[in-house]
């Protein structure tokens, strides 16, 4: 074997051999926060996507108490994490990466989600903007021990409300295993947003009925939003109906780039 064939050969067993770790090596660890009345599988197409891409992924299970609580969970997590890590947060999930300030944090993706400013609440910007039915839709509070309250949505009319755009099998099987939020939780003020020093992306569905998309907007361009991406006819949970849409707007926050 000549001095160039070996070399080539040389060459093709060390890409084989690295090609794997250099890609992991090289790409941020994706943390998936689930919002109320969801859980963490709800990102299960999402996770696909991406570990078929080759990132590290972690759908964190949002504990829904309180949102400083909540966000020091979110950051503990973050923070154990080697390396980069790009934040995506679903609806009250957007609440809490935006309270999460940890330095290996390279981006924020909102998916149908609250991108709060300092001092704003979850429900007070739910309650903003016209087109929000979610209210109605809630059954009896829970009481808790601590005098409390968990809210959930009636599972009737999860369907409906909450993921329009999902079969109705699936959407039932998400309704009884939905989880709660405390009532406290989206009345609490958010403090200062990791949005100001942290690159952001938003994406979200035009037939939001949780969440208005006008509110959305609102938020996305206050952010400074490097991408904004409205699927037409989407509902609250497109990550569910549209994993494949939210996976991409995933991969170019990771990249830094834009659509």
């Amino acid at each position: 074997m000549n001095t160039r064939s070996l070399s080539a050969a040389v060459f093709v067993l060390l890409a084989a051999f690295m090609s794997p770790i250099t890609a992991q090596g090289t790409r941020p660890t994706i943390v998936l926060v689930h919002g109320a009345f969801a859980e963490s599988s709800s990102w299960n197409g999402v996770v696909a996507e991406l570990l078929a891409d080759g990132y590290p992924v972690l759908a964190a299970a949002n504990p829904l108490r309180g949102l400083k609580s909540d966000a020091d969970y979110v950051a503990g997590i973050v923070k154990s994490i080697k390396g980069a890590v790009v934040l995506v947060g679903h609806s009250y999930g957007g609440s809490v990466i935006t309270n999460v300030n940890e330095g290996n944090v390279r981006a924020l993706v909102y998916v149908a989600a609250f991108a709060l400013a300092q001092g704003e609440s979850t429900v007070e910007m739910s309650d903003r903007f016209p087109g929000g039915t979610l209210g109605a839709t809630l059954a009896a509070p829970v009481a808790l021990p601590d005098g409390g309250k968990d809210l959930y949505i009636q599972q009737d009319k999860f369907n409906a409300q909450f993921a329009a755009d999902v079969p109705a099998k699936q959407a039932k099987l998400d309704a009884a295993a939905q989880r709660p939020i405390a009532e406290a939780a989206l009345g609490e003020p958010s403090g200062a947003p990791a949005w100001k020093s942290v690159p952001s992306w938003h994406i979200y569905g035009d037939a939001d009925k949780n969440i208005p998309p006008a509110a959305m907007k609102f938020m996305a361009e206050r952010a400074g939003s490097k991408e904004t991406v409205v699927l037409k006819g989407a509902s609250h949970v497109p990550m569910v109906s549209q994993p494949k849409a939210v996976a991409a707007i995933i991969k170019r926050a990771a990249s830094g780039g834009g659509g």
